[in-house]
């Protein structure tokens, strides 16, 4: 984080809704983490300390606070929620610091929020939404030039430029790959990408997994696509649903998914979905129920090579000797998701 303890006590201070999303205050005498706006009565100085994200929170121990729920809702600030619609809605404008400060919003808050949670300054987010709505209308059958215009650029060759240096080709040989769409955000473990077809959702990863870039360009490579950010109904479906799920409002999912894989895979993955909630099987159950009982690596392997985390749940997936299995954050996800689930059981 980019700002000062003192900066970040004075806005919980004042329950500043413009830090929402920013970072969470927590409190050392009673282990519990707050959101900057949490009603609750301010501790001493002394007593705090900041984190910049509610998975961080908890990995040094804290819980959530019962009063304000820091791990419930979506923290992105409302203002930067309005800002983001706006630039979906009309990706030709250009938002500047100045039309920032007509709006009455502070432009190095706005930046440091986009920084945070996209790894990139608000200015270039907006070129990318310009950029990739002209790829998505050159796909659609709208000439190179018209495409650059209606995004907002002032020249044909300033938008040719940009298209090659984010996508690595021409304009005119973008009819020729398909696309995925991809979105971030937020949920009680912490960041998430979900990325989708025309067909349905092809990936749901935590921000912070490993393997993440060998998914991505796996995945370009099978569908012959490239990704764009955005939305469409895929996604905002499996939003909701995950949302539900962490909420302990679902068991079941029910969003379309596109998983393009080797025959194998597919059947593991397809036995994965069996699995009800609050139950685990081993590898060895796993390799017994797709009827071959020796495959028990290569269950494993393709349970590795699972690109839509969650829903299709290989956290359910444990080793023989009831063991978790996986590098360390990986352990804590696993271990928190089954525990979520025993409480959901257990309830209904």
């Amino acid at each position: 984080m980019n700002m000062t303890f003192l900066e970040m006590y004075e806005a919980s201070v004042r329950k500043d809704q413009a830090y929402e999303g920013v970072f969470v205050m927590a409190v050392k005498s009673t282990k519990i983490f707050c959101r900057p706006t949490c009603r609750a009565k301010k501790p001493l100085q002394k007593n705090v300390e900041f984190y910049p994200s509610a998975q961080e929170a908890l990995g040094y121990g804290y819980r959530p606070c019962k009063m304000c729920k820091p791990m419930q809702t979506d923290t992105t600030p409302v203002d930067i929620k309005g800002l983001i619609s706006e630039i979906q809605q009309r990706p030709d404008i250009k938002i500047k610091d100045t039309d920032l400060r007509a709006k009455n919003i502070d432009p190095t808050r706005v930046r440091r929020w986009f920084q945070k949670n996209h790894g990139i300054s608000f200015h270039a987010y907006q070129r990318l939404i310009r950029i990739n709505n002209g790829y998505l209308q050159i796909q659609k059958g709208e000439s190179v030039i018209d495409s650059a215009m209606d995004t907002g650029f002032d020249s044909l060759s300033g938008f040719n430029q940009r298209f090659k240096s984010v996508f690595g080709e021409v304009p005119s040989q973008a009819k020729q790959k398909n696309v995925i769409i991809l979105d971030r955000f937020s949920t009680v473990l912490g960041p998430m990408f979900v990325a989708s077809t025309s067909k349905g959702v092809c990936l749901l990863e935590f921000t912070n997994r490993r393997m993440l870039e060998n998914e991505f360009k796996d995945l370009q490579k099978r569908c012959n696509a490239i990704f764009i950010p955005g939305q469409n109904e895929h996604i905002q479906q499996a939003q909701q649903e995950l949302k539900e799920y962490f909420a302990g409002k679902r068991t079941v999912f029910s969003v379309s998914l596109d998983t393009p894989g080797t025959a194998f895979q597919q059947k593991v993955w397809q036995q994965l979905c069996t699995i009800p909630l609050g139950i685990t099987r081993s590898y060895q159950e796993q390799a017994n129920a797709i009827g071959n009982p020796k495959a028990v690596r290569a269950v494993a392997r393709a349970n590795g090579m699972n690109r839509v985390a969650v829903i299709i749940p290989c956290h359910r997936v444990i080793g023989s000797d009831g063991s978790l299995t996986g590098y360390e954050k990986k352990k804590k996800k696993k271990k928190w998701l089954l525990e979520h689930e025993q409480k959901v059981k257990q309830k209904q």
